[in-house]
């Protein structure tokens, strides 16, 4: 069985990260059906201050033959569905709260998140990036939503 590597390192935000990804072919016989790669991201950020080092591992599966994906790819990949829960599901959870909801009945829940989202979305499109600071200036006037509203749909 052969298993390729990349390894990568980069500072930033505070903090050292190392980036180890090892990739393999998967054989038939496991409980993912069309999978074609097994991979496994070990990231240890150390803390460019003093602190103690976190090391997390991360297992994926790829349906990607290797000549479509190399573990760099595959690396790359799962760094934009962490920047995409960042953005999105971090938002969610943090600005709006959305943990603490005691929304659980019928459709009420689905019907919640994707409010939140539509509102996400309609801050991102007219320019805010900081998500909270864009509640809180639409907040203050009542008119503000319908007039950003409108003027992203001209």
């Amino acid at each position: 069985m052969r298993i390729t590597v990349a390894r990568a390192v980069e500072r930033g935000h505070g903090r050292r990260e190392r980036r180890i990804v090892k990739a393999t072919e998967v054989r038939a016989g496991i409980l993912f059906p069309h999978a074609v790669q097994a991979v496994r991201i070990t990231r240890r950020r150390q803390p460019l201050a003093d602190g103690p080092a976190e090391t997390e591992v991360a297992y994926l599966v790829t349906s990607l033959p290797t000549h479509q994906a190399s573990p760099t790819q595959l690396a790359g990949f799962a760094r934009e569905h962490w920047l995409i829960e960042n953005r999105l599901h971090w938002v969610r959870d943090v600005t709006f709260g959305e943990d603490l909801s005691q929304v659980r009945t019928g459709n009420a829940p689905q019907v919640m998140a994707s409010l939140r989202n539509l509102a996400i979305t309609i801050l991102r499109l007219a320019g805010t990036r900081n998500i909270a600071a864009g509640i809180r200036y639409h907040a203050r006037r009542p008119e503000r939503p319908l007039q950003t509203i409108i003027k992203l749909a001209c």
